[in-house]
């Protein structure tokens, strides 16, 4: 099986990036973030986060209000690393299953990715770039959140080396650039005839 990994910012095209790939290379699509939200509405893991921020997190119903969360986590690395320990068992169940059935290529995608002990598992790690302030104000419209709610969640974030990583994709937004990298990185997987 190829792993092939993409990480990135919040907000500089990853998502879309990941998704255009893996239709070209005709492989699946893993956004370990959509995991990450099906892992807070698991009863059990509800629990042990009221246990740790308090009942304020959530919402009417009993689900979690990921603003309420994000609000407490993203300004404190400590609290951050709580929900990640929380989270991550099963996260990394419901991957490694996912994995377990895929022989093929599968285009791993996750803001915290080289974090995770799926980064040594890639063939190919790819950085994708975008503008800052463009960034910014995408998250912001996306999010529906404030500039100062970004900040706090951008600064919780991770700092990337580019040495870590064996594709840089500086997101200009154009297919054109978009396609070339992606003839880049086919290269290693399917054939020029099969192009």
């Amino acid at each position: 099986m190829k792993i092939i990994g993409i990480t990135g910012k919040s907000g500089c095209g990853k998502s879309t990036f990941a998704s255009l790939l893996s239709q070209k290379l005709n492989c699946q699509h893993i956004d370990i973030d959509k995991i990450g939200h099906q892992a807070i509405l698991q009863p059990e893991i509800i629990t042990a986060l009221c246990d740790e921020f308090g009942n304020q997190i959530l919402n009417d119903d009993g689900s979690i209000n990921r603003k309420k969360l994000g609000a407490i986590v993203f300004v404190n690395k400590d609290k951050m690393k709580i929900l990640e320990d929380l989270t991550y068992g099963y996260m990394q169940k419901c991957l490694d299953n996912i994995l377990s059935q895929n022989n093929e290529c599968i285009v791993l995608e996750y803001i915290l990715l080289p974090r995770t002990k799926y980064w040594n598992m890639c063939d190919s790690k790819v950085l994708v770039k975008s503008d800052d302030v463009q960034r910014k104000n995408k998250v912001i419209e996306r999010d529906h959140i404030s500039p100062e709610y970004f900040d706090k969640r951008d600064s919780a974030s991770i700092d990337y080396s580019p040495f870590n990583f064996d594709y840089i994709y500086e997101n200009d937004y154009q297919q054109e650039s978009m396609n070339k990298m992606f003839d880049k990185i086919s290269e290693q997987y399917i054939g020029d005839d099969e192009r």
